[in-house]
């Protein structure tokens, strides 16, 4: 019997140990493949498909060529990878054109207008830029729209209704529990507590919603009227009057070229191409061409320019991918400050901010950086409340005109859980204390009102910090500063109006400002990008344990998972918040 359960355990270990050499070779030959180099064979066809989330910098799983179930998990595609890609691929000989398959795209206003204006850049070359979609949404539409060609199935449709953002509200299911929230902040239109107070907008939420999203929306219109050669009226019309209702009437107003199937648009391909029809087209995906041969060759020049990127909600300590950990960030720009081969550094932010402390450590070292050497603030889709904090002090700051921006204010949120724990769990709260406020600020009992004056106070001074370091970094007076605070929302082209950026553009504007400010020609600086994309095995283990977290939430709370998520956005949002709410425009 001993030898047998000998036997039976020396089995089990050898399976495992193979196991574990299986799992590493497994992890070696997808490192060895993203290595592989991509051979680019003359009349091939870029296909961007941008079918995963967009970020400024890309998460790649190094497992997915590999199908099955390492074919999952959170990847996102690179913004920089697409824009590198369309450059390289606008004086690549042996590149014909791009295919768009954008359908549904996961990404801000203006993250698109940045690939969409790569895409104008491509066609300059003279190739060509062909799009299908099954059914084409409004952000897959403004990519769409730059296309020679678009094509739209027949049985399939198209969104043309204009924009809209909606906002989720928690009062009601607060009173259900017997949860009372407990707001401090300062300004009209700081709407980020709303939906702890309310069940809907208040007027000034409404009214600043309003103005910025008919200002993004009017951006959009223009640019699609001038690429379609459609008149804005008429794009506002056809949006009011719902008359894009089929593929037809999209051919009919001129928002499609041809209504047709997938394998009509690889007819008009290979006509474009000079293929026969029994010929396949050669179509490169956006990570394989990554792998090809660079031909926009970089500077050889010492000189740099650095790059540093923060995307996420705003957060003390390192933070993770989709925060932005204000050490990190600080370290990284102090460390660009100091190395003699940085003549200019871009900051370039994504976010709806955060941590108001966080924010303000990431401040101090634009601010210690500011007159040693240029730093350019570059906004993304959103950079407002923490995210604008961040920029407040470069020495110019450029937005898209359809940035969302500005919610200059501050807040803190807190819960009076008493009711709660007495009504619906039967738990009752003693203390025992050895000052009066030892307990302060608590969950478990009502704040008094020398506590709450207390807290407001802290909110105020936050205020004042926040508007007078702005108005000194915008060179403009406390008072014309908080005349376009107090937590309003403003989009790129209001905030260029009323003075808090400087310029409209994309990131490459924001470079080529650096390097103007730096005193560089065009080709005697190399561009950097920080923080580095991440190895092969970095993001494998990143993705094993995000995901191993995400099944034992899952299999601990069931259908209750997706709550557990919003506890946990509540549990970071402590302390005084520079945030702006959270919301989608679609």
């Amino acid at each position: 019997m001993w030898q047998f359960l000998k036997y039976v355990l020396a089995t089990i270990l050898g399976l495992l140990f193979f196991s574990i050499i299986g799992f590493f070779i497994l992890i070696g030959i997808a490192a060895s493949s993203s290595d592989d180099s991509v051979e680019v064979k003359p009349k091939s066809v870029l296909k961007l498909s941008l079918s995963q989330p967009i970020q400024e910098i890309g998460l790649d799983n190094p497992l997915a060529a590999l199908g099955g179930p390492f074919a999952g998990g959170s990847e996102s595609t690179g913004l920089n990878d697409i824009r590198t890609a369309l450059a390289n691929a606008k004086i690549d000989p042996n590149v014909s054109g791009v295919y768009l398959n954008v359908e549904n795209v996961e990404a801000g206003w203006a993250t698109l207008q940045e690939i969409r204006d790569a895409l104008i850049d491509f066609k300059k070359s003279k190739k060509f830029v062909y799009a299908y979609g099954e059914f084409m949404t409004e952000k897959g539409y403004y990519i769409n729209s730059i296309a020679d060609k678009i094509y739209l199935n027949p049985a399939g449709g198209m969104e043309w209704n204009g924009l809209s953002a909606e906002y989720e509200f928690y009062k009601g299911t607060l009173d259900k529990l017997g949860v009372k929230p407990v707001i401090f902040r300062v300004g009209d239109y700081k709407s980020a507590v709303e939906p702890f107070l309310r069940t809907d907008m208040s007027d000034a939420s409404k009214a600043q919603t309003r103005s910025y999203l008919n200002s993004i929306n009017d951006y959009n219109l223009t640019q699609v009227a001038q690429s379609r050669k459609v008149s804005v009226a008429k794009l506002k019309a056809l949006a009011d009057s719902l008359t894009i209702d089929s593929p037809a009437e999209a051919l009919k107003n001129g928002l499609v070229t041809h209504v047709g199937y997938l394998d009509e648009l690889e007819t008009a391909i290979k006509k474009e191409l000079a293929l026969e029809e029994s010929k396949k087209i050669k179509y490169l995906s956006l990570s394989d061409y990554l792998k090809a041969e660079r031909l926009v060759k970089e500077s050889e020049s010492d000189n740099r320019i650095a790059v540093i990127v923060g995307e996420g909600s705003i957060v003390s300590g390192d933070g993770g991918d989709d925060m932005i950990g204000s050490d990190k960030i600080a370290a990284q720009i102090k460390k660009a400050r100091e190395d003699k081969r940085v003549k200019a550094i871009v900051l370039r932010v994504n976010s709806g901010g955060g941590s108001s402390l966080a924010s303000d450590v990431m401040w101090r070292e634009v601010k210690l950086t500011r007159g040693k050497k240029p730093i350019i603030g570059s906004m993304s889709d959103v950079a407002a409340s923490g995210g604008y904090y961040m920029l407040m002090d470069c020495d110019k700051i450029v937005a898209h005109p359809n940035t969302i921006t500005g919610s200059i204010g501050i807040f803190l949120l807190l819960f009076n859980a008493e009711g709660f724990f007495n009504d619906k769990l039967g738990v009752n709260f003693d203390r025992v204390n050895t000052n009066a406020y030892s307990d302060f600020p608590t969950v478990t009992r009502t704040l008094s009102d020398f506590e709450n004056k207390k807290l407001q106070k802290g909110i105020d001074a936050g205020y004042a910090t926040f508007t007078s370091k702005a108005a000194q970094g915008r060179k403009m007076s406390v008072e014309k500063l908080r005349s376009i605070a107090s937590g309003r929302v403003w989009s790129g082209a209001e905030a260029k109006q009323n003075g808090l950026i400087d310029e409209l553009g994309g990131l490459e504007d924001a470079i080529r400002l650096a390097a103007k400010s730096a005193k560089l020609n065009a080709n005697d600086y190399q561009v950097k990008y920080y923080p580095e994309k991440r190895s092969v095995f970095d993001n494998f283990f990143k993705k094993v344990s995000a995901d191993a977290e995400e099944r034992a939430v899952k299999a601990q709370l069931g259908n209750l998972a997706p709550y557990a998520k919003a506890v946990q956005r509540l549990n970071s949002m402590q302390g005084m918040q520079a945030r702006m709410e959270s919301f989608d425009i679609k």
